[in-house]
């Protein structure tokens, strides 16, 4: 297969007659129309003046036209894709941070977004979906009124231009934009579909958000990459997920945790299905998955669970457990994955197998730098490794294990707790269906343990009951001493659970 070094050459690879993209209830775009619908938006564009490394932000639904968007947005400009449930003040912040050519939303949208951008002077451009041509078909209207004249640079980008720029989550600090070029998205890209043994033949069922690296690089351009074939879905929705399966007969699918557990929720009622559409394997990333779930998932679909561990600085997927035959290692998150992997000292030194400390990264799909951003550039880089922020351990067969954040690490009076290791015992309990450890300010030890738990349908579980089963187990400074029982533990807008500002979501401090 050509090296592919842009988004234009990416999408070259698919027949022109073999389908790209698909979407519940919608006809089939075919690898010709979609080059050709790249080929038009970026000419529409060009001629409002847009162009090589221009910003355009994308506020749409997840699904195929926000797929073919992102795509052709790129393919000639930078892509920016932004939440949809964001407010007026967070599209204040995001549009004039990026400094918006453009904002692209679906006609007569309602979205915070169009009276932002119309008041901060961005271009509105409105997307008109043509499903009858094919999934994620559309055309573009410039409702600006706006001066029209040719991009200063036109045309299809280079390797080096920025395809896509995304927003660090901002949880202890204001967000970061993060560069990433076209070499590092189809590096990252090339990364996931040699892993995965990706191929024409391959159906990926993506029910990811398309405004988060995850979605965009292993649910769309990874498959892509490999001439096979993407079915966008709505979103995630557990209850529709299985009747998605039925209609789109995928190889595959990549998810968070939460979204593997409501899936699992729902399993026993759709046998029939998971037997008549064996998958080749399930893919996980974005935050740990209990190896009591991988066991679940992997019994109850006899499809192996692929363990990914990946971050936007990276275009997303550093290190991955293998396919089999190969050795999988539940609990760790698997080998370097495209990057280089090691684990560094405060200092900047490399540490040895077995080790403790940060995890860095390097190779082609590492974002440059921060934009605008020279003292997040100084902490987050040393000696041309990028420091993840995360706290691991690199066993002798290269097996990387994730301890936690080194912002999550909870210091109980000095005792350093990782969140993780207390996930992973309190999970064994039969009565958890979920849990999520972090810390709690407290006035004399600086901060205490605690755990928000849901608990299995039809089960019961006291606070004590929970705490004298994990001491059982653990020191017992590890020993939650707050437990609270939820319906549901918030998540962020990707679908993760998040430990930093969880007490504060609570009104625990």
């Amino acid at each position: 297969m050509a090296q592919q070094s842009t988004i234009s050459h990416l999408i070259a690879t698919g027949a022109a007659d073999a389908t790209a993209l698909s979407a519940p209830g919608s006809p089939a775009l075919s690898y010709g129309a979609l080059r050709a619908l790249v080929g038009e938006t970026v000419a529409a564009y060009n001629a409002m003046g847009i162009g090589r490394n221009d910003r355009i932000a994308i506020v749409l639904d997840n699904g195929p036209e926000m797929a073919t968007t992102f795509i052709a947005v790129a393919a000639g400009a930078t892509s920016a894709p932004l939440n949809p449930a964001y407010r007026a003040d967070e599209f204040e912040f995001y549009l004039s941070d990026l400094n918006a050519r453009g904002l692209i939303v679906q006609a007569g949208s309602s979205s915070p977004a169009v009276e932002v951008a119309r008041r901060l002077g961005v271009r509105i451009i409105e997307l008109e979906p043509r499903r009858e041509q094919g999934a994620g078909s559309f055309a573009l209207r410039d409702t600006s009124g706006a001066p029209r004249s040719a991009a200063a640079q036109g045309g299809f980008a280079q390797s080096d231009d920025v395809a896509l720029v995304l927003h660090t989550s901002g949880t202890t600090s204001r967000p970061k934009i993060v560069p990433l070029t076209h070499r590092n998205v189809c590096a990252s890209a090339r990364n996931i579909r040699e892993f995965l043994s990706l191929s024409a033949a391959d159906r990926g069922l993506n029910i990811m958000p398309l405004f988060h690296i995850h979605g965009l690089i292993a649910g769309v351009l990874a498959p892509l990459s490999a001439g096979g074939q993407v079915c966008c879905t709505p979103g995630f929705n557990a209850l529709r997920f299985f009747g998605w399966m039925e209609e789109a007969r995928p190889t595959w699918y990549t998810a968070v945790p939460t979204m593997h557990q409501a899936i699992l929720g729902r399993a026993a009622n759709n046998r029939a299905i998971i037997g008549k559409n064996p998958l080749r394997f399930i893919r996980s990333s974005s935050s740990a998955m209990p190896t009591q779930v991988i066991r679940e998932l992997e019994e109850t679909f006899g499809a192996p669970v692929v363990e990914s561990y990946g971050m936007t600085e990276a275009a997303h997927q550093m290190a991955a457990n293998p396919l089999p035959p190969r050795v999988r290692k539940p609990g760790t998150v698997g080998i370097a994955a495209g990057p280089d992997v090691a684990i560094m000292d405060e200092a900047g030194n490399l540490l040895a197998a077995g080790s403790v400390g940060e995890v860095v990264i390097r190779g082609e799909n590492v974002t440059p730098g921060y934009e605008n951003n020279p003292k997040a550039n100084a902490e987050g880089f040393t000696g041309g490794w990028f420091r993840t922020g995360d706290q691991g351990v690199m066993d002798a067969d290269g097996y990387l294990t994730i301890t936690g954040r080194l912002k999550e690490i909870i210091n109980r009076g000095g005792e350093k707790v990782s969140p993780r290791e207390v996930d992973e015992v309190l999970m064994d309990h039969p009565a958890v269906a979920q849990v999520v450890t972090f810390a709690i300010p407290h006035d004399k030890l600086g901060e205490e343990v605690g755990a928000a738990v849901v608990l299995r349908e039809g089960a019961s579980l006291t606070d004590k009951e929970l705490r004298e089963f994990a001491s059982r187990r653990l020191a017992d400074f590890k020993v939650p001493r707050k437990v609270l029982f939820l319906a549901e533990i918030p998540k962020g807008a990707t679908g993760k659970l998040q430990r930093i500002g969880l007490a504060a979501k609570l009104g625990l401090c």
